[in-house]
């Protein structure tokens, strides 16, 4: 595998050689931005497609970096952000079901904090760590964001929360919603304000404030998912569109508006040129729709743009897990351009340390370092296969050959009261078809479905404590 250098990513051109000489000229090491939305789908953004949603500043990252076109997180927030921070299957950190929303609920489960995550290996190396906006990787004291690397954290703990109550609504019939609303591990309120705008004012703080050293804020976003509570100013602009799409651009706009005020603050205190800025959506868009304590707050049965793909969030299926994706560092990583090959959200942990003159851990992760394929958009995929895993449900998937195992289809509308359509014990579906993932070439293509599962089964072997 090629070797990542902040020079390497540049080629021989006269353009890319003065770019190098002048990323040489920097001091010191480069800040580290990671801006993750939550149920971003996986076209919803105007660079990727989506001509009917307004996304500039989205828009300006992708002129601005890479933009990938063919990028895996996973199917729910859980195992998607466990993957982002240790570069490493979920499983082997035991995020293998829905973890802690509440920090009394003693028997739920949390992130095992035997995981090394990115904040962690970056402080050891001289970094200040940040987060700002959703944890969602166990709420139990010992398990928060300051007890896996972070100097700091606010946000909430849970999944999502109502964006001026800011309590959390999947709650049990014994126990109404409750408040979550932490900063370093200590509640706080600030009812009545709304919450993308308190995520934006605490990472442009992190950033002023750590502004003369190397840094590290992971910025997350519990914005487009539900409730679907957007800026009002930006409720107009889709008037004229049908439901549920009408609600879930307005959301996408809000998420947009709030991306570009971050980057602004690392533009007005002439920041931009030395940080590493990586966008990425979390899973694919929801569909889901709940009424709970006497109040609709679902995300009205979907409203995302997934193009020809069939799926969406808590599916196996491309809708599910292929995401908007973009990562920018100027002067470094080319601009204006896209990449066809296949990446993983674990990739982010070994290109960011690489990037950062950081050694990698001495441990097996995952994720590959981008740096080859950033370099070359003629350059394979570092990955030979991808795997997930999420309670009951599986896929592999090599080349264009994925074997979903008990698979769900979540592409139309969600609820309680209309269960997930379970799609069998296994579905062959082929990503080069006309319709991907409509046709089941299981019965089809037995010997295919034999070598994917094998592939499988080896995988859970190595992966699994």
């Amino acid at each position: 595998m090629a070797t990542l250098t902040r020079r390497g990513f540049l080629g021989a051109a006269a353009s890319a050689m003065a770019a190098a000489a002048q990323a040489t000229t920097r001091t010191g090491k480069p800040n580290v931005v990671i801006i993750y939305t939550d149920d971003q789908g996986t076209l919803d953004a105007g660079c990727y497609g989506s001509d009917d949603i307004h996304t500039p500043n989205i828009d300006a990252l992708a002129a601005r970096g890479v933009r990938f076109t063919r990028a895996y997180a996973h199917t729910v927030c859980c195992p998607s952000r466990s993957q982002l921070l240790t570069g490493r299957v979920p499983q082997r950190s035991g995020v293998i079901d829905w973890l802690s929303n509440h920090p009394m609920d003693e028997n739920a489960r949390n992130m095992s904090v035997d995981e090394v995550t990115l904040a962690e290996v970056l402080r050891e190396n001289g970094y200040r760590t940040g987060l700002t906006g959703k944890w969602h990787l166990g709420a139990k004291p010992g398990h928060q964001p300051l007890d896996q690397g972070f100097d700091e954290a606010y946000g909430h703990l849970g999944g999502f929360i109502d964006n001026y109550e800011h309590e959390f609504m999947h709650s049990k019939p014994q126990r109404p919603p409750f408040h979550d609303l932490y900063r370093n591990g200590e509640e706080v309120y600030e009812t009545g304000r709304y919450f993308p705008d308190l995520v934006v004012r605490e990472a442009t703080r992190f950033i002023v404030e750590n502004k003369d050293r190397p840094f590290f804020l992971y910025c997350a976003f519990n914005v487009p998912h539900y409730p679907e509570q957007s800026d009002p100013k930006f409720a107009k602009m889709y008037d004229s569109m049908a439901m549920p799409r009408r609600s879930y651009a307005s959301m996408i706009t809000t998420t947009d508006d709030r991306i570009g005020q971050v980057l602004r603050a690392l533009d007005l205190w002439g920041l931009r040129d030395n940080t590493l800025v990586l966008f990425m959506s979390d899973n694919g868009h929801s569909t889901e729709e709940f009424t709970n304590w006497d109040v609709n707050y679902g995300a009205h049965g979907g409203g995302g743009n997934t193009g020809k793909w069939r799926g969406a969030k808590a599916s196996m299926f491309e809708g599910g897990v292929r995401v908007p994706s973009i990562l920018s560092l100027p002067g470094v990583i080319p601009e204006g351009e896209t990449r066809d090959q296949a990446i993983s959200n674990m990739d982010f942990f070994p290109t960011i340390l690489e990037l950062c003159g950081v050694d990698p851990p001495g441990y097996e992760i995952d994720g590959k370092s981008l740096g080859p394929v950033l370099e070359s958009a003629d350059t394979p995929s570092q990955h030979h296969e991808f795997h997930w895993m999420w309670q009951g449900q599986w896929a592999v998937l090599v080349d264009d050959w994925k074997l979903i195992g008990n698979g769900r289809d979540t592409t139309g509308l969600q609820s309680k009261h209309a269960p997930r359509k379970q799609m069998g014990a296994l579905y062959l579906a082929n990503l080069s078809d006309e319709h991907p993932e409509s046709t089941d070439h299981a019965a089809d293509r037995p010997e295919v479905v034999a070598r994917l599962q094998k592939a499988h089964e080896d995988w859970l072997r190595r992966v699994v404590p």
